[in-house]
């Protein structure tokens, strides 16, 4: 017998009818909404993706990278919209902070930028961009009440089943790619493809740290290794202790002067040049010699590891390009600290910040007690004539030499810096007259001419100031100017040129050092060969000052006459590997 209702229940059953289909099509439009925004998400980040990706290869990679942004997300956070804005904001802010990167060291931003995280990078990024810091809080106080809207009005869900599974498979695309088709070291060089340059340099990074870890080294314990035909060096599993050094003899002041992207031009073919052009590049004792770094066209922060260590930034592989943001604190053996322990006072004359690529910290663990960077300098711009530097190297001088002790000094240049497009600074030069080649290489003379001239006026000063003091200046070019592939082979096909490069031809790697001396003889030239790889530059200067060498050092200067000259290929790698075992093994390198 069906049950009689009333009236009253009658209406409220009505209401909770009309209520559901209102919850219904609440639903619906919330439903509808929740689908357009993620759409809108993904179509957003699809727009980002295509304007900065270019060709087939790199987009499909650039889109498997956002496909596994999204699962990862989606396996802690399953709403797929809350998901799509983490990782759209990911994308966004990846792309801007490549094209920052760019802009400074012309790389685009890689997997080592966030394994090598410290607070010197961020600490660089605010003093360039001073006024950053309102910005980012900004974009921070809006980001989150957004977030929040999202999170709450999400209403759909995935299974982490589903999120897992499409992890692994854009994980092992992204893989496979990677590997099929390995990066080539120039790609980030390019400005480009930053979400897929990414996506693979993680690759690259995993293989590499898994394969050889951080350094290149013989593990511990290992055999003999074979050496070159004729070497009969022993191979210790341990330096011995170093012996004091009598820090109260009397000893020149050492000035190891980096400059800037310079080299003899005269080397490359039908290149015209000043009279007594190449006369800059002749050392004390009238030779002209080579010097080769491990950099061309750019990195000068390769060369600043080779000189300062004694070590090899190859050894880093396809880790190089953050060389000094790994070894800072963790390799404690180089120049400033074997000087340091023979009573030198050392001293860094740093021409950008000091948190550039971790350069203090780098420096400071080597044992460079006053790092001076460009803002203790007192300017706001890395880039200034070659006058200025010297004129603060002979304040130092001016407050450190009434003390008796011995400086050494690593001075910056930076005047010859690119590009030479532009006209540096005319008023250096009024009575300027170009040689005849392009203007850009034009440019670049006159550049170097500038600075022959203001050397010229340094070595005087020192000598009218200093009549009672000696010192001993070692000049290099830290790298070759991006202009000198041209300038070598002009007219060379692209692809021969990198094959060039990547094979690590010294024609495109070769510079120059010169010794100098004022007041003051060099004691011991033997080991200033004629051509010399850049990380033995510790051991010419050491020997020419008259300074004991280490162990370390003694080790060394063996390979370097073994070797003649070649470090980092000299028996196919063998001695250097061998070498950082040794220093590992005496606790000069750690953690690595």
């Amino acid at each position: 017998m069906l049950k009689q209702m009333t009236r009253g229940e009658l209406l409220s059953e009505t209401a909770k009818a009309e209520a559901g289909r209102g919850a219904g099509r609440t639903r619906g439009w919330r439903n509808r909404i929740g689908i357009a925004c993620i759409a809108a998400l993904h179509l957003a980040a699809l727009y980002a993706l295509l304007t900065t990706e270019f060709g087939p290869f790199a987009i499909t990679l650039a889109v498997l990278a956002w496909l596994f942004a999204n699962c990862l997300l989606l396996v802690f956070l399953p709403r797929p919209g809350i998901a799509a804005a983490l990782s759209l904001l990911a994308i966004v802010v990846l792309i801007a902070l490549s094209r920052f990167k760019y802009d400074i060291l012309q790389l685009s931003i890689t997997f080592l930028d966030f394994l090598i995280i410290d607070r010197d990078t961020f600490s660089f990024l605010l003093s360039v961009f001073p006024r950053l810091k309102l910005p980012l809080l900004c974009a921070a106080i809006i980001a989150v009440p957004v977030l929040w809207l999202i999170w709450r009005t999400d209403p759909f869900r995935v299974s982490r089943k589903v999120s897992l599974a499409l992890l692994a498979f854009a994980t092992v695309a992204i893989s496979g790619m990677a590997i099929a088709v390995p990066e080539q070291p120039w790609e980030p060089f390019q400005g480009i493809n930053h979400i897929s340059n990414l996506a693979r340099s993680g690759v690259v990074a995993a293989s590499r740290l898994t394969s050889t870890g951080w350094i290149e080294a013989d593990p511990p314990s290992q055999p003999r290794l074979p050496l070159a035909r004729g070497a009969h060096a022993s191979t210790p599993t341990a330096l011995p202790l170093p012996a004091a050094c009598d820090a109260s003899a009397k000893r020149p002041h050492i000035i190891m002067m980096l400059d800037e992207s310079s080299f003899d031009v005269t080397a490359a073919p039908g290149i015209k040049v000043p009279t007594g052009y190449t006369d800059y590049f002749k050392s004390v004792d009238g030779k002209q010699r080579t010097f080769v770094a491990e950099a061309t066209g750019g990195p000068t922060w390769y060369t600043e590891f080779n000189v300062a260590t004694g070590l090899s930034a190859r050894s880093f592989g396809d880790l190089k390009f953050y060389v000094t943001r790994i070894a800072a604190g963790r390799v404690t053996r180089g120049l400033p600290g074997a000087l340091q322990r023979c009573g030198y006072k050392t001293v860094s004359l740093y021409p950008t910040y000091g948190d550039f690529l971790s350069a203090r910290a780098f420096q400071k663990a080597l044992g460079v007690e006053q790092f001076i960077d460009m803002a203790e300098m007192g300017v706001n711009e890395d880039m200034q004539p070659d006058s200025f530097y010297f004129d603060q190297a002979l304040k130092v001088f001016a407050r450190e030499v009434p003390s008796r002790a011995p400086v050494f000094m690593f001075l910056y240049l930076t005047a010859n810096h690119f590009p030479w497009t532009d006209v540096y600074k005319p008023e250096l030069t009024p009575d300027w007259k170009p040689p005849g080649n392009t203007e850009e290489i034009d440019e670049y003379i006159r550049r170097q001419t500038v600075t022959a001239r203001d050397y010229g006026e340094f070595v005087a000063k020192l000598k009218r100031d200093y009549p009672d003091e000696s010192f001993l200046i070692v000049r290099f070019g830290d790298h070759q100017p991006n202009i000198s592939q041209k300038m070598l082979e002009p007219g060379v096909d692209r692809a021969h040129l990198a094959r060039q490069v990547m094979a690590f031809d010294r024609r495109y790697f070769s510079t120059y050092y010169a010794i100098d001396a004022v007041n003051f003889q060099p004691r011991d030239l033997s080991t200033a060969l004629e051509k010399l790889d850049a990380a033995y530059l510790p051991i010419v200067i050491q020997d020419a000052a008259g300074v004991p060498l280490d162990p370390s050092f003694a080790e060394q200067k063996n390979i370097m006459l073994r070797c003649k000259g070649v470090f980092y290929t000299c028996n196919k790698g063998a001695e250097a590997r061998r070498f950082n075992r040794m220093l590992i093994d005496a606790g000069l390198i750690k953690r690595l």
